[in-house]
């Protein structure tokens, strides 16, 4: 049996928050900002062939399930899956509140 792939699809917020949290890292290592961007990418490339890989976002109302989160150096990444797309919604740090939606 043939496991389905997903294609990871990032929005332009998920972009931009993840240049964000390069640039704020860089401030003091560039080395390390380049780490915490690669483990989040490698995070994310788990869920392409399982999307459902990470536990179901406990902040989101009505969640039926395909919205999924996980936490990776102080960052929350959320994302969500259909059909064949893993969406990346945003990338937040973790001492952020958590947005209500």
């Amino acid at each position: 049996m043939v496991k389905k792939q997903y294609q990871l699809v990032w929005t332009n917020h998920s972009q931009q928050h993840l240049k964000a949290a390069f640039n704020y890292i860089s401030k003091d290592s560039s080395q390390n900002a380049l780490k915490v961007v690669e483990d989040i990418i490698t995070a994310l490339e788990k869920a392409i062939s399982n999307p459902e890989f990470y536990a179901t976002v406990k902040y989101k109302t009505a969640n039926d399930g395909s919205y999924r989160a996980f936490e990776k150096h102080h960052y929350r990444i959320v994302y969500r899956f259909t059909k064949n797309i893993i969406r990346v919604h945003r990338i937040r740090h973790t001492q952020m509140e958590p947005k209500v939606y």
